[in-house]
């Protein structure tokens, strides 16, 4: 359920157990995540400790939320307060297609959204094909819709601090099981009031795992070369390109470039992509 300086919170049914791994996974270069299944020798029924004797295998493993078997990520930001950080939301985007997982994407605080950005942002990301969803804690909106795309799932929740992640995870519970923070003002970010990965019942066979926020997100296993192809809305136009190969930057006679001129394609997305291959390019002249 949880993992906070090396001892693990195993339930079992309604108890939680506090665990530590046996020293073989540390041997083996592996650890327990919060989602894994796992084989728990008890220690002592009486103050609820364990040992934890083997992982199971998962069906799905992330790195950055480090958590495991989940069906599907839920990444939120804010509409405003702070605003949302698009070039952070597409690296998201682009982590979890390459670990082909299924993305949610939540903008929370549409209660503030005074200069209603909330549609043409919607738009932006609906366009490519991503279930995108506004939402306010505050006055319940679009809360149930959310509630119907988690339902018999098991869902890691990502985003920057500050956008309402705990606050949405206890609008979605009948109560409220995360603690909550305010925005700095200094710095229009949150306070990090989320400090470890914890997995929560919202209802039988509906998992939700609330995880600290960020503010940077390395493409690790991403390249010049494969960069466009995490672009879902890359796929059609890319077929009219002349060269097989590509970039989408400066190559003459570009379907990308192309549709993005023609409004088929976001023009800020392609601007991100823009902005990313030219870091991945100079990352890979200084490695």
């Amino acid at each position: 359920m949880k993992g906070i300086g090396g001892f693990y919170y195993v339930s079992q049914g309604e108890v939680i157990y506090e665990c530590k791994a046996k020293g073989i996974f540390r041997k083996d270069g592996r650890k327990p995540l919060v989602g894994d299944d796992v084989l728990m020798e008890v220690l002592s029924q009486e103050q609820r400790l364990g040992s934890i004797t083997e992982l199971l295998p998962r069906r799905s493993e992330l790195i950055r939320p480090a958590v495991a078997n989940v069906d599907q990520a839920l990444v939120i930001f804010s509409l405003v307060k702070p605003a949302p950080n698009f070039n952070l939301l597409d690296r998201f985007l682009i982590m979890m297609e390459t670990q082909k997982l299924p993305c949610i994407i939540c903008f929370n605080k549409a209660d503030l959204d005074e200069e209603g950005s909330a549609e043409s942002i919607q738009q932006r990301y609906e366009s490519c094909g991503y279930q995108t969803l506004i939402v306010s804690t505050l006055n319940g909106e679009g809360i149930d819709q959310l509630k119907g795309l988690l339902r018999n799932k098991t869902t890691t929740v990502a985003g920057p601090s500050g956008v309402g992640k705990s606050s949405l995870v206890n609008a979605l519970s009948e109560y409220q099981v995360m603690e909550t923070g305010e925005i700095s003002l200094k710095i229009d970010r949150g306070k990090h009031t989320t400090r470890h990965t914890q997995l929560f019942m919202l209802e039988k066979d509906t998992f939700i795992l609330d995880t600290p926020g960020f503010s940077s997100l390395d493409l690790f296993e991403v390249t010049t070369d494969t960069l466009g192809k995490y672009y879902k809305e890359f796929t059609e136009p890319e077929k009219c390109c002349r060269f097989a190969s590509c970039s989408h930057i400066s190559e003459p006679d570009c379907g990308v470039k192309q549709a993005c001129m023609e409004g088929r394609i976001s023009r800020e997305r392609y601007e991100t992509y823009c902005q990313l291959y030219e870091e991945l390019k100079n990352k890979r002249r200084y490695t």
